[in-house]
């Protein structure tokens, strides 16, 4: 893997049954894993709805947010990553991990988003910053059956970053942490 000043490429596994785990990533443009912090905070908040659930990693990347979810639980993660190596190492992790409830699709996010979909209890989206693909992705997972009735959404974006979400989306918690703002909504559809 590249090397940054020196220093590999490194996320590490904060929780659950691969806790401490280093995971070597590419180093690509655009490619910048959820803080330590912010994963400890976002996973925090999902801990009583994580277990057991089916999860989607949109915009995969590393996989940060993906890893996570499935060493603290989740039954099934889906992760979405366009870039051929990004997608090869994180294949790579999954096997080494064996985490046999995971699947990786090499693909565009919103291209993909446009097959019909089956419902995920949560989605994480943490697109690349500045290609305004946030909006659009919260589009195409409500009006292509990507979420369950009361799914959770995870939405990471430029701190400056103004987000209209879909109408049936409530905003539950927001924090910031230097130049980026993480955002939980909950999907809330009446029966």
């Amino acid at each position: 893997m590249s090397q940054r000043g020196g220093r590999t490429n490194q996320l590490r596994v904060i929780g659950g049954q691969w806790r401490g785990r280093r995971l070597a990533f590419p180093d690509l443009p655009g490619l910048r894993p959820t803080p330590d912090r912010v994963r400890e905070t976002l996973f925090n908040w999902l801990a009583p709805i994580l277990p057991g659930a089916r999860c989607l990693d949109l915009f995969a990347g590393s996989g940060a947010l993906g890893i996570e979810a499935l060493s603290r639980g989740a039954a099934e993660v889906v992760f979405v990553e366009r870039h051929p190596l990004a997608a090869r190492t994180l294949r790579d992790h999954l096997d080494r991990l064996h985490a046999h409830n995971a699947r990786v699709e090499q693909a565009d996010a919103l291209a993909w988003l446009r097959q019909p979909g089956t419902p995920f209890e949560i989605a994480l989206l943490d697109p690349p910053f500045g290609q305004g693909l946030l909006e659009p992705s919260c589009a195409a997972l409500e009006a292509g059956g990507w979420l369950a009735t009361s799914a959770w959404i995870y939405l990471e974006a430029e701190a400056e970053a103004e987000i209209a979400l879909p109408a049936c989306w409530t905003p539950y918690r927001e924090k910031t942490a230097g130049a980026v703002t993480y955002r939980l909504a909950r999907r809330e559809i009446p029966i």
